[in-house]
């Protein structure tokens, strides 16, 4: 990611391969996370009356789209970031792909098993 951020047609494409490589696998994670990006953008300077200028921009600002598969530390050789830029007129195109794209990728994936967790809690509260 060191040359900067992704069309969006590349950031589908990888993002539909790192589900993909994600479904042989019997654990991992893909983290996905969003964010409106500031940097580089003309905002007003903060004063007494406002104090905050970025809360209310004076027009709509451009969102980071990132994905990882969260390798950690000791892995970090086969970690994978995408990340790409949605000007504030193409979101909602954006995020009817996006939605299909995760939809798609998300049906293999399994949930986690919370019944150990549950079953402690369950113990632990008829403890008490």
């Amino acid at each position: 990611m060191a040359g900067g951020h992704m069309s969006h047609d590349e950031f589908f494409a990888k993002l539909g391969e790192l589900f993909d490589n994600r479904k042989g696998k019997d654990h991992g994670a893909i983290y996905l996370s969003q964010k409106r990006l500031t940097y580089g953008q003309d905002l007003s300077v903060s004063s007494e009356e406002n104090a905050l200028p970025d809360i209310y921009p004076k027009k709509p600002l451009p969102i980071v789209i990132r994905a990882s598969n969260g390798q950690g530390k000791k892995d970090r050789s086969s970690k994978v970031k995408l990340s790409t830029v949605v000007q504030p007129d193409e979101l909602d195109g954006f995020y009817v792909r996006y939605a299909d794209v995760c939809k798609a990728g998300m049906t293999a994936l399994k949930p986690r098993d919370r019944s150990k967790k549950k079953a402690k809690a369950k113990k632990k509260k008829a403890a008490a």
